[in-house]
């Protein structure tokens, strides 16, 4: 019985806040719930993680059908994108990925949308939208790469952009 008095007596004693050691003047993380949501959505964010995916993958050779580092295809090179670095789960294919999210204008392009190309009858192509007129994607002749909008090759291919990630 005196043990549960001494429990009862030490569970009730007022026992004053533990002081933050750091300055009163650093700033604090936001307490917001939507701070996740926004960060996925902010163009820095999104660009940030399809650079790090460019670093992670620059060079690696084009192959029909690939999902590795050993060889990729376009739409595979999409997929794992938006899987490792959104935490979204794509379409696999070029043509499933046409049917998905809202078509946007040529000059209403921002990061993250997806921007189509038809290379010769039947042949699509997919890249995923940096930003400056630029495009990152899975290039049969150098593998994964970053591109112009602007390069001729490009321009006169181009055929429609979607965006799949939420503003």
């Amino acid at each position: 019985m005196l043990f549960c008095i001494a429990l009862s007596a030490c569970a009730t004693k007022n026992i004053p806040p533990v002081q933050d050691a750091s300055p009163a003047n650093e700033p604090q993380p936001p307490k917001d719930d939507n701070t996740t949501a926004e960060l996925l959505t902010s163009d820095n964010f999104l660009l940030n993680s399809l650079l790090a995916q460019k670093e992670d993958w620059q060079g690696v050779p084009y192959r029909y059908g690939g999902l590795s580092t050993k060889g990729v295809d376009c739409s595979g090179f999409v997929y794992l994108t938006f899987l490792s670095q959104l935490n979204m789960h794509v379409p696999r294919t070029t043509a499933e990925l046409l049917k998905e999210g809202e078509p946007v204008a040529r000059n209403e392009l921002t990061v993250g949308d997806l921007v189509f190309f038809r290379l010769s009858r039947g042949n699509r192509h997919v890249g995923i939208y940096l930003g400056d007129d630029s495009f990152l994607h899975a290039s049969v002749s150098n593998g994964v790469m970053q591109s112009s909008l602007g390069n001729p090759y490009w321009r006169e291919r181009y055929w429609q952009a979607r965006r799949l990630v939420g503003r």
